[in-house]
């Protein structure tokens, strides 16, 4: 069983630029593995959607424990060229989140993707964000003037639906401390749009890489209150992604032949009874959803592939009981109807 890329040469294009990402980011990050941390490589791991016919993808995982807490960069595509009755040709990503082990060193989100329609014209999302369980402003400045330079006119819209997707309403705050989102990013020229994508990919990378470098080098002393306030961050984003992330949703929603790259996001420990504090803040019935989340969780808040399972499993069954409660989820100023382009 091998991997069926799609047919157009647009998408067929996209695939070419995110998995040269992806090896731009993998490279860097095995280059600081081996500087700083146990020298071991990301490893890659597979999956084909319907046996490789319908497309599938690939992910590199991080396996140094010394200096990831948890890292995953994601590449796929999924395509429907023999089913014209779908409203989706393809859909093409790369979604990447990086947690170290030093509490002191930021997370990042990185996303860029291209869906390509039947009926109407194709159009990319753009996302990157910067995670800190402690904050610096160092790196927050440095973060923001990227997006600002790899922006350029798309900056401010890119900002400010960045900060309304990333907050998290229950809890009066947002994810991160820098957020970048463009939806439905379209010009009339789509060899500009791909070029953004790219250098605006290629620079988030490299940005990222500088500040993490720089804080590795000189954020060397970790104390217990550190390590408590990366615990909780942690809980926080596996909050945010559970109860309020789209993209995730849509993914588990539209099929369950990846779950586990899906969950790629996700930190290897959470507090789970920080978490379930946070239910009686949800409206209902996502107050059922925390309730559930957490149940999926042992007691000593371990996120391992089992467990990633059991969450998967939780949000699809909690939205398919309750699809109006899709609309209680993150957006920016559009919202893309993902799963409903995936059916007939």
């Amino acid at each position: 069983m091998t991997l069926i890329l799609a047919d157009s040469k647009e998408a067929q294009q996209a695939y070419t630029l995110v998995t040269a990402l992806q090896k731009r980011f993998v490279d860097k990050l095995d280059t600081l593995s081996k500087k700083f941390g146990a020298d071991k490589k990301f490893k890659e791991v597979t999956w084909l959607r319907d046996a490789g016919l319908h497309g599938g993808g690939n992910r590199f995982e991080a396996r140094d424990k010394k200096l990831f807490n948890t890292a995953s960069v994601n590449i796929s595509q999924v395509h429907y060229d023999d089913k014209p009755e779908k409203k989706l040709k393809s859909a093409t990503a790369i979604s990447t989140i990086i947690h170290p082990a030093n509490p002191h060193v930021p997370s990042v989100h990185i996303h860029i993707s291209l869906t390509q329609l039947r009926n109407a014209p194709s159009y990319w999302r753009i996302m990157a964000d910067l995670n800190p369980a402690v904050a610096y402003e160092e790196d927050k400045t440095a973060f923001d003037k990227a997006l600002q330079n790899l922006g350029s006119k798309n900056y401010t819209t890119g900002a400010e639906q960045g900060d309304k997707y990333f907050t998290i309403p229950a809890l009066q705050r947002t994810r991160g401390i820098s957020h970048f989102y463009l939806e439905n990013y379209k010009t009339d020229n789509k060899q500009a749009d791909a070029d953004f994508a790219k250098n605006f990919g290629e620079g988030i990378i490299d940005t990222y890489i500088h500040i993490i470098t720089n804080a590795l080098q000189t954020r060397t002393e970790i104390s217990k209150e550190a390590l408590q306030q990366q615990l909780d961050y942690h809980t926080l984003y596996l909050f945010q992604v559970l109860t309020l992330d789209r993209g995730t949703t849509s993914g588990l929603l539209i099929h369950n032949q990846n779950d586990i790259g899906i969950m790629g996001s996700l930190p290897l420990h959470v507090n789970k009874a920080l978490l379930l504090s946070w239910k009686s803040k949800m409206q209902n019935p996502q107050d059922e959803l925390v309730q559930n989340i957490a149940d999926a969780i042992a007691d000593n808040g371990v996120i391992d592939t089992l467990t990633k399972e059991k969450l998967a499993k939780t949000v699809r069954t909690h939205y398919k009981k309750y699809p109006q409660a899709l609309s209680m989820q993150a957006s920016g100023n559009t919202i893309p109807n993902t799963v409903g382009n995936h059916q007939d």
